[in-house]
């Protein structure tokens, strides 16, 4: 596991809660108030960050999570940017990406430069374990944590050789359907976590539908991580002024952090 992943959870642990993970995708609004946002998120108290690389076809992604990537794909967002956005970050920090981008970037170039900009992992919602020979040697080679996404649908024995190629975390999608913020938190996270549990010792974190104090808290009773972006974006995306933006994402976090550390 990454070491520096390895230590965020090891710590939320022995503070008995989960961690909290925030999402933020590179370029949105514009390269410098992705990093200034991501900034107010972990002023707030997000422990680990995704950077999200802005994707043209983002499958898991609801229409929040688009809109975002539609503006930092305007901006021309471009993998340089990721990595700059994730030399900025003061926490440990991973990219969330579609294979596509890191096949045009490189494999080798992307997970050696990720790791130059200080990088600790990587998390890929489309790659399948049966593709990825090159992954696995390029990011153990870079030390980088690979985090693959299960489902509730995954059956037991996909579960445990999904689980087997992690080496960052196991990202437990909470509901079959794609990312956003959502009144209740599906009851299948709690089960599909239950069954990760029972197949390695590496962290779970949960995601998809995460937006409130509430649910934070509720999925953390479970939990070892607890992943929130839409209603981070939603924050930005209604925010009258760049100061109301950033105000509004910092009081979210903080409620969050208040969350998982009240389970």
């Amino acid at each position: 596991m990454n070491s520096k992943l390895q230590e965020v959870f090891a710590k939320a642990k022995s503070e008995n809660r989960a961690a909290l993970i925030g999402y933020m995708p590179a370029g949105f609004p514009t390269l410098e108030g992705s990093k200034e946002i991501i900034a107010a998120m972990i002023s707030g108290g997000v422990d680990i960050v995704e950077v999200g690389f802005p994707y043209s076809d983002p499958v898991m992604d609801g229409p929040v999570i688009q809109q975002a990537a539609e503006v930092a794909l305007r901006n021309q967002t471009s993998a340089t940017d990721v990595f700059n956005v994730i030399s900025s970050i003061s926490v440990p920090a991973l990219v969330m990406s579609y294979w596509n981008p890191i096949e045009r970037t490189g494999v080798e170039s992307f997970t050696k430069s990720l790791a130059q900009s200080g990088g600790a992992g990587v998390i890929t919602p489309d790659l399948t374990i049966e593709e990825s020979n090159e992954w696995y040697s390029a990011t153990d080679h870079n030390q980088l944590g690979r985090v693959y996404v299960v489902a509730p649908s995954s059956s037991d024995e996909r579960l445990e050789k999904v689980a087997q190629a992690c080496s960052g975390f196991v990202y437990a999608a909470s509901l079959m359907g794609v990312t956003g913020a959502r009144a209740t938190v599906s009851d299948a996270a709690e089960k599909l976590v239950e069954r990760v549990r029972k197949v390695t010792t590496l962290p779970v974190a949960v995601g998809l539908g995460v937006s409130t104090r509430e649910q934070a808290k509720q999925v953390a009773r479970y939990a070892d991580g607890v992943i929130v972006g839409s209603a981070f974006i939603k924050l930005i995306l209604e925010s009258a002024s760049e100061k109301e933006g950033l105000e509004a994402v910092k009081v979210l976090a903080s409620e969050l952090a208040k969350g998982v550390r009240g389970a």
